[in-house]
């Protein structure tokens, strides 16, 4: 989700239009798009998959604030994994009374880790289970020295975790940083700017903002680096997902050239983009992400999974597409 503090009147609106009816504090976060048969309104979504099941969780921007978990068995069918859905919820042992944006499960060891945002700070919390609710033990945001959105937690072969996320300057930019998930923390001297918006793609002035980068998601494949994001803001028709690829977790990185491989050109939606790479039970490697409501609005927006096609056929870096005749449809069961 761009958060892009610039963001015009018509941007506000668009947000207010992805408010749905306000459900009573603990009531189940169920409304008129959210029932059975219906599509799944989750902007920002990712899918984990844990003990054979896909989970799936999101951006709803609505009542009670906080997140909700669907689990699913085949990838197209979802139902809620708690009988009141939510497991986050603003004002029970977590950090932000807003903005809860952008979320992504973590298991380290038995525990799950949940990063997310809220008031313009990422976050992390922990449970006992996927489906169990997220608490802290300390109520605070891993940096609160300035604002950063859009977490991706890595962990490498050799043991080291980096933080992946965007801060703001002028724009949305991605930044990475060594990080300890035991004490929740920087490593102090390790945060480093990703890269610079280089690409035509990743500002195409369809829709006035500053430059945008966000959504990362790092991926390793046979020792190389592969870094997806999302670029344009996210009112734009053209925000769209690309990918980098580097020797290290730092860098230097390379962008794709063929870059973008998830835009409505290729997806056949607007919109297209923030979300995160998965391995289904099958080993195919895909991609949960939103798209804009409809031609003509932004939100709420409509979560999709694409495959993702990777040729080995002339060495590193592989060559990553999306396959436009796999799109799933998420629905509520």
């Amino acid at each position: 989700m761009n958060k892009n503090r610039l963001s015009t009147f018509a941007a506000v609106a668009a947000s207010l239009l992805s408010l749905s009816a306000c459900n009573r504090a603990g009531a189940p976060a169920h409304t008129d798009t959210d029932r059975e048969g219906a599509e799944i309104f989750f902007a920002d979504p990712t899918v984990f998959v844990d003990n054979g099941k896909y989970y799936l969780s999101g951006t709803r921007n609505q009542e009670p604030l906080g997140f909700a978990l669907l689990e699913s068995d085949n990838l197209r069918d979802w139902h809620y994994a708690r009988p009141d859905s939510m497991i986050l919820r603003k004002g029970e042992g977590v950090f932000g009374d807003k903005g809860f944006w952008a979320p992504q499960f973590y298991k380290l060891g038995d525990k799950y880790l949940y990063l997310y945002t809220a008031n313009e700070q990422v976050t992390m919390a922990q449970a006992d289970s996927i489906s169990g609710l997220f608490t802290q033990q300390n109520i605070e945001p891993i940096d609160a020295s300035e604002k950063n959105i859009d977490p991706f937690l890595f962990r490498d072969d050799d043991g080291k975790f980096y933080l992946y996320h965007v801060r703001f300057n002028h724009g949305n930019f991605l930044w990475v940083a060594e990080f300890n998930p035991e004490t929740g923390h920087i490593a102090e001297g390790t945060l480093r700017p990703v890269f610079k918006n280089t690409q035509p793609w990743e500002h195409t002035g369809a829709y006035p903002s500053d430059p945008i980068m966000e959504g990362p998601t790092l991926i390793k494949l046979d020792g190389t680096y592969y870094l997806f994001y999302s670029a344009n803001h996210f009112m734009s028709p053209d925000y769209a997902v690309g990918y980098a690829t580097a020797p290290t977790p730092l860098g230097p990185w390379t962008k794709n050239e063929a870059n973008p491989v998830i835009s409505r050109k290729i997806v056949g939606e607007k919109g297209s983009g923030h979300g995160d790479v998965f391995t289904d039970r099958d080993g195919t490697l895909r991609y949960v992400y939103h798209v804009h409501n409809s031609d003509s609005v932004v939100s709420p927006r409509r979560t999709r999974i694409v495959s993702l096609r990777v040729d080995k056929s002339k060495g590193q870096p592989y060559s990553i597409t999306a396959d436009p005749e796999s799109v799933i449809v998420p629905v509520r069961k």
